[in-house]
């Protein structure tokens, strides 16, 4: 912790503000406001937003937000030292791993002699066992020959009765059918040019948009002809949505003014802004 979220909480406290009116006052949301105070940035939509964020934040409670950022820089540069600390390997570790490696090296010829001694004794077993078991059925032939009994039936005539009695075999299930494989969709990134960010949606029976926004911010929908799919190109106020059905089109264009106000869902799947610019152009390809 560098201190950077007690200073704006106290800042914010100073001047009477809440988290509900700081965030009427920068149209930022108060989870995001939260976040800052408590140095949480996990739920924030990236790196640039969260600088954003902080700038908006000091500049509405009085402070200097150049301050404010260098501690939030302080605060990334040491994560990221914690975590290049705790990927580094101990020696000793590597090293135990060789001794184990080189005593196992040495004993694997050793294990190899002693298969190859098992399998030879296998071998001569097996041949003493079938020589013995030739020579049991000779002398068991010569010394005890069949005779028939005149009181048994002949063959022929055994009754067949208790094979008529006895019930039909159980007929088998049949095989289930194997179940067809579920595809899921898969919404991928291709490039960006300038404020063109390009995406794919692949795998997908349906293409369904839902667009929330929690700030003013200015949004129009275009299909591949051009031709809006909202009821107009318009300035979206805090807290309203859009949901279109677009299954029917090649590809979508949605005009975003403010990023960081505007949240885009692809059949209930958040799409991830590439790029860090606020006003971009999002095209969507469906690939059916």
């Amino acid at each position: 912790m560098t201190g950077l979220g007690d200073r704006l909480k106290e800042a914010r406290t100073a001047k009477g503000y809440s988290l509900d009116d700081l965030q009427s006052i920068t149209k930022i949301q108060k989870r995001y406001l939260s976040g800052i105070e408590n140095e949480d940035y996990s739920m924030m939509p990236g790196a640039f937003y969260v600088r954003a964020f902080i700038k908006q934040y000091s500049e509405a409670v009085g402070l200097d937000s150049d301050e404010m950022l260098s501690l939030y820089k302080e605060s990334a540069m040491h994560e990221k030292l914690e975590e290049e600390n705790a990927q580094i390997t101990p020696p000793m570790t590597r090293s135990r791993g060789i001794k184990g490696n080189s005593r196992l090296n040495e004993a694997i010829p050793k294990i190899i002699v002693a298969l190859f001694i098992v399998v030879i004794i296998v071998v001569i077993w097996t041949f003493f066992q079938k020589g013995a078991s030739k020579d049991t059925g000779l002398d068991v032939e010569s010394e005890q020959p069949i005779t028939m009994d005149s009181n048994q039936p002949p063959a022929g005539n055994v009754d067949d009765g208790a094979s008529e009695d006895k019930p039909d075999e159980e007929a088998t299930e049949p095989d289930p059918e194997p179940e067809e494989e579920v595809k899921e969709q898969t919404l991928t990134y291709v490039n960006t040019s300038g404020e063109d960010s390009t995406y794919t949606l692949t795998d997908s029976e349906e293409f369904k948009l839902k667009i929330d926004t929690f700030g003013d911010t200015w949004i129009g929908v275009q299909n591949e002809n051009k031709e809006e799919l909202t009821p107009g190109a318009r300035v979206m106020k805090d807290g309203e949505t859009i949901e279109l059905d677009v299954s029917d089109v090649q590809f979508v264009r949605i005009r975003v003014a403010v990023t960081p106000f505007t949240d885009i869902y692809v059949n209930g799947e958040k799409l991830e802004y590439v790029s860090d610019k606020s006003t971009q152009n999002i095209f969507i390809e469906y690939e059916k």
